[in-house]
């Protein structure tokens, strides 16, 4: 909306920079390779002394405890941008996603009920941030909304609209597969939460699989359904080597170091995938829902 392609990195750069509390975070490409890999950093983190202490204290405490000491570290930050252009009908379509907490249903937001609140609710993980009252835009009754990790993670549906592209690329941040088993209390924690997170996303994937099946086999007419493509742009190996730390410290080192890392995924997934966009999908959906215990 400002600036063009250019003006949308920028903004980017701008919230993460936020986020970590730093005004640069950028590091020089060539000082990569002497950083430690942000596997090890995060470990570090988790096993350290304050982070323990304050995950107990997040398992005693309510964030209802607080009182009046309580706020959400996200609001200052999202209360600075400028909502008249994210909610403006040119540019892409955005979509936003939270759960209902009375009936934990999914609900999306867009266009004109997107707000801060939107994005706070859709980042509300209920152990952490006390749960966002806003309008639902469904009913229009106020409600109290949670992460839509929960009940869609993110939400495909509102993307099967038929003016909307065919190719669905996504973006994984949570590992789907983790070789090794979780041991101790916050791997374990962690790993119930992405298999939960992870759950919605599959279920939907699951029904994209389905309706392809259908169309090829000429069960359904070829234009009655979407038939959508899907791709992933992954990093599992990395994901695998984090530790939770790094979803609750924002360590500007290892931000900077995930920045990199995205940009690398993506550029991979384009060198080697980028021509079959438009084309066919490059998911392999059915190995994907295929059970390892059948002969």
């Amino acid at each position: 909306m400002r600036g063009g392609r250019e003006g949308a990195r920028e903004t980017l750069d701008w919230l993460w920079h936020e986020v970590a509390g730093l005004r640069d975070i950028s590091i020089p490409e060539w000082m990569h390779a002497w950083l430690p890999h942000p596997g090890t950093v995060s470990s570090a983190v988790q096993y350290s002394l304050p982070f323990a202490a304050g995950e107990s204290v997040g398992r005693m405490l309510s964030p209802y405890a607080w009182g009046p000491l309580y706020r959400n570290p996200l609001e200052d930050i999202l209360r600075r941008m400028e909502f008249a252009d994210i909610c403006a009908d040119a540019g892409p379509e955005f979509f936003v996603s939270a759960t209902a907490v009375r009936d934990g249903k999914v609900r999306v937001f867009e266009g004109d009920t997107l707000c801060p609140e939107a994005i706070l609710a859709s980042a509300c993980l209920p152990t952490l941030f006390q749960a966002v009252d806003l309008t639902d835009p469904e009913t229009g009754v106020t409600e109290a909304f949670w992460d839509g990790g929960y009940s869609g993670n993110p939400a495909l549906f509102p993307l099967f609209k038929p003016g909307l592209p065919d190719d669905l690329v996504i973006v994984n941040i949570n590992p789907i597969v983790r070789e090794a088993v979780p041991v101790t209390p916050p791997e374990i924690q962690n790993r119930i939460n992405e298999i939960s997170f992870n759950a919605a996303l599959l279920r939907e994937l699951r029904a994209i699989e389905f309706v392809q099946r259908l169309i090829e086999a000429g069960s359904v007419r070829e234009g009655a359904m979407k038939k959508l493509r899907v791709h992933m742009i992954a990093d599992d190996s990395l994901m695998n080597a984090l530790s939770v730390a790094t979803k609750m410290v924002p360590l500007p080192g290892v931000v900077a170091q995930l920045k990199a890392a995205g940009r690398r995924a993506a550029g991979s997934f384009l060198g080697e995938h980028g021509d079959a966009l438009g084309v066919r999908q490059t998911a392999d959906l059915r190995e994907m829902f295929s059970s390892p215990m059948r002969a």
